[in-house]
């Protein structure tokens, strides 16, 4: 005899199996594992900020908000001012990006829109990722000994055209402004690369298809089509670029010429706020260690700054595109 009843659709095979207590504490253990390892990155970020603040307050009472438009660093007379530093760490890391852009995003475009045989583009790839592994020290030492003396011509034909302006006045004569900028190129340039690179190739081919189906040319598709698909992460992957520029220490530091003196000449010595706090903390003591501590808080709300202009940039463009 035939029933209408059929055994997938028993109700004993809809039974929720019970969990054993075990099972619910492994759960509940991992939940609350997840959320002390995720909460200690808060803590050790608050941490580091609280010590650093810490430091400096002698310094903020002492010197006040003046100390962000001075550029007096006198440890004889006790008087500080990190004008020069602050200058110096925005321009270079702001002059890098605008060279480093460009490139970045170009050989991304070029190692993935099938330009080149598969081959070289893996070998184009390789290297990228290669050159974000050297360390910064040997950048550095490679600035001082090759990039510098292969520069110095051009810089001087820069400063015969444009010796006019405040901006190359200056007789180029060894490690300066310019060839720290040119250092951090080098330095950032994997990371716009691989981001972007990583960024357009996750563009779903459907958009590709799409663009040459209306009859678009290859630079049409990638300029209109690819690039806007993909602008949220390329602009992430710039701001967290610019932070690694604005952070950079040896190789800036062994480069740029550490000079007190303010000049607004990018062809003369500067200085950075990293830069100094790697040449001065060693010997520094009483109320100079305070200075530099205030000169360090000024870095960390800097590339502060950055994280969070980089999130609203990042999620304004999400929603745009």
């Amino acid at each position: 005899m035939l029933t209408d009843r059929s055994p997938a659709l028993d109700a004993d095979a809809f039974t929720l199996r019970r969990r054993p207590p075990t099972e619910k504490l492994v759960d509940l253990g991992f939940r609350q594992l997840t959320l002390v390892l995720a909460s200690m990155v808060a803590i050790v970020l608050l941490g580091i900020f609280l010590t650093v603040f810490q430091g400096a307050r002698e310094a903020i009472a002492t010197f006040g908000l003046d100390f962000l438009t001075t550029s007096a660093w006198d440890p004889v007379n006790e008087q500080y001012g990190a004008f020069i530093a602050i200058y110096g760490t925005l321009v270079t890391s702001f002059l890098s990006l605008l060279i480093a852009v460009p490139l970045g995003v170009g050989t991304a475009i070029f190692i993935t829109e099938d330009l080149i045989p598969t081959v070289v583009r893996d070998a184009i790839s390789l290297m990228v990722e290669l050159l974000a592994a050297i360390p910064s020290v040997v950048l550095g030492l490679w600035a001082i000994f090759v990039m510098e003396p292969a520069l110095r011509p051009a810089l001087n034909l820069l400063h015969s055209l444009l010796g006019w302006s405040p901006f190359f006045n200056t007789v180029p004569q060894g490690p300066g402004m310019a060839p720290a900028i040119l250092i951090l190129v080098v330095m950032v340039l994997p990371i716009i690369t691989a981001i972007s690179r990583d960024a357009l190739n996750q563009v779903p081919i459907e958009l590709r298809q799409g663009a040459y189906g209306v009859g678009t040319t290859r630079w049409g598709a990638i300029f209109s089509v690819i690039l806007p698909a993909a602008i949220s992460a390329i602009t992430g992957g710039v701001m967290l670029a610019l932070g690694r520029a604005m952070g950079e220490t040896m190789a800036v530091t062994m480069i740029i010429g550490n000079a007190l003196n303010f000049n607004l000449s990018l062809l003369a010595p500067g200085n950075t706020i990293a830069s100094m706090l790697a040449n001065q903390f060693g010997e520094a003591d009483g109320i100079q260690v305070s200075a530099l501590m205030y000169a360090a808080l000024i870095l960390m709300l800097l590339t502060f700054a950055v994280n969070v202009a980089a999130q609203w940039i990042v999620r304004r463009l999400s929603l745009r595109y």
